[in-house]
């Protein structure tokens, strides 16, 4: 009996021994880890953007009809800023609103960000204009959640330009850095290199870096016209081109395939009058501007040019491409 007995226990024991490891194995099962993944979507939507842009051309159409440069900066900043009160100041003048400072109210695509956090950029291409000018490509900046967004800048884009493809609004298009790698040049170097190619033409060490492009055909017709002048009377002439790195926006292609930076290049044209003559305004513009008659020898014209460059990747094989830009003097001065 006893002998059974003892049999049953180890028997029993047996049992809960296998029981407690197979139980204490239960508890570390392997389950499905919870979706933690939320779906990322731009902070900013697209009626928010036309609410914000619309609000913006307003406040730029009634600082025009004014002819009031000081009615710009609740809305506008950076070279654009500096462009409108130029035009506007030649309108006080006499000189009329530039047709090119039109900005269409309907856009043909939005460039919504998908980053958080500050500064924040968006960039939209309108319509033509009615009278069939080029689309405007269109920089609104935003500081801080602080501050309102305003109109940084804006280039007129060449026909037939071909800019590169950017995902949907709804979600949302990467900022880039003025750093970007793996491409042909960073977004700042790419500037600066176009800005040397503006000063030396097909001499620039980076000439071979950038497609032919429509601002720097005009700028080479305009010099070349001016200097026929300065050669009748011994003269000279000579520009300078200076990028301005804090007023730089970068924004990333879809599929990593580039960036598009919209950057202002600032100009110097100091023209000097040999044989005794005066320099005098080299267009309607400059004139208004210089509002004097008071000439001498040299005057400087200071220009702001906003320039649009795509910057394919490096492995590419393609050149740099300016697909827009704007071009103004600013100030006028006789030295």
């Amino acid at each position: 009996m006893n002998k059974r007995w003892n049999k049953l226990c180890v028997a029993a024991l047996a049992c809960v021994a296998l029981v407690v490891p197979l139980t204490a194995c239960e508890g570390r099962l392997p389950t499905p880890a919870a979706d933690t993944s939320t779906k990322v979507a731009p902070d900013l939507t697209e009626a928010q953007e036309k609410k914000i842009r619309l609000k913006i051309l307003k406040t730029i159409d009634e600082a025009d009809q004014a002819k009031n440069p000081d009615g710009y900066a609740a809305v506008m900043g950076g070279p654009q800023l500096d462009i409108r009160i130029s035009q506007t100041t030649i309108n006080q003048r006499g000189g009329g609103m530039s047709k090119y400072a039109t900005i269409p109210k309907d856009i043909a695509q939005t460039v919504i960000p998908l980053d958080d956090g500050w500064p924040r950029s968006v960039f939209t291409i309108t319509t033509t204009t009615e009278d069939q000018q080029s689309k405007r490509l269109l920089v609104f900046d935003q500081e801080s959640a602080q501050q309102n967004y305003k109109l940084m800048a804006m280039a007129r884009l060449f026909e037939g330009a071909k800019l590169p493809k950017f995902e949907i609004p709804t979600i949302g298009s990467q900022m880039g850095t003025a750093k970007d790698e793996k491409l042909v040049a960073t977004p700042v170097d790419a500037l600066t290199q176009y800005a040397d190619v503006l000063q030396n033409g097909s001499k620039s060490q980076y000439a071979s870096k950038f497609a032919d492009d429509l601002l720097r055909q005009e700028l080479a017709n305009t010099t070349a016209k001016v200097q026929e002048g300065m050669q009748r009377n011994n003269g000279t002439q000579e520009q300078k081109f200076t990028v301005v790195p804090e007023q730089m926006w970068v924004m990333r292609a879809a599929d990593g395939a580039g960036d598009l930076v919209v950057g202002r290049i600032n100009g110097e044209w100091t023209r000097k009058a040999g044989d005794g003559r005066e320099s005098q305004p080299a267009s309607d513009d400059e004139k208004a501007l210089f509002n004097s008659d008071k000439y001498t020898s040299t005057m400087k014209v200071t220009y702001v040019n906003v320039v649009a460059l795509y910057i394919p990747l490096a492995s590419s094989g393609e050149q740099i491409t300016a697909v827009g830009a704007d071009r103004q003097p600013v100030k006028v001065e006789a030295l």
